[in-house]
């Protein structure tokens, strides 16, 4: 059940959407047990951010997943994420964060898992 949110100051075509949202429906399988089964991805663009003071591109990619994961995996996850948005975004990897959010409680579908 994870969720990855993406939001960039960058405008993001569709063309570019679509090749976020397959790597990261194939990327999240670093995870253990996770799949681009139960993946659900929000992609929002031409955001105001800044970073470091400046308003150059930059990204904020936030993980949020029901259980836990090993801190390997998920620095296999980050790796994959930067090296990803650096080439489709054109943004330098120091300036993308990558955050993670782990949950024991997760709905879907009218109730708790």
């Amino acid at each position: 059940m994870p969720f990855i949110n993406v939001k960039t100051n960058r405008e993001v075509t569709k063309e570019k959407s679509e090749l976020i949202r397959t790597a990261l429906g194939k990327d999240i399988s670093a995870l253990p047990g996770k799949s681009e089964m139960w993946l659900m991805i929000s992609i929002e663009d031409n955001c105001n951010m800044y970073f470091r003071g400046t308003d150059e591109p930059a990204a904020m990619v936030q993980v949020s997943i029901y259980g836990n994961a090993p801190s390997d995996a998920k620095n296999d996850l980050t790796s994959r994420i930067t090296d990803m948005l650096s080439s489709t975004l054109d943004i330098s990897p120091d300036r993308i964060y990558v955050s993670y959010a782990e949950t024991p409680d997760w709905g879907w579908n009218g109730s708790n898992l």
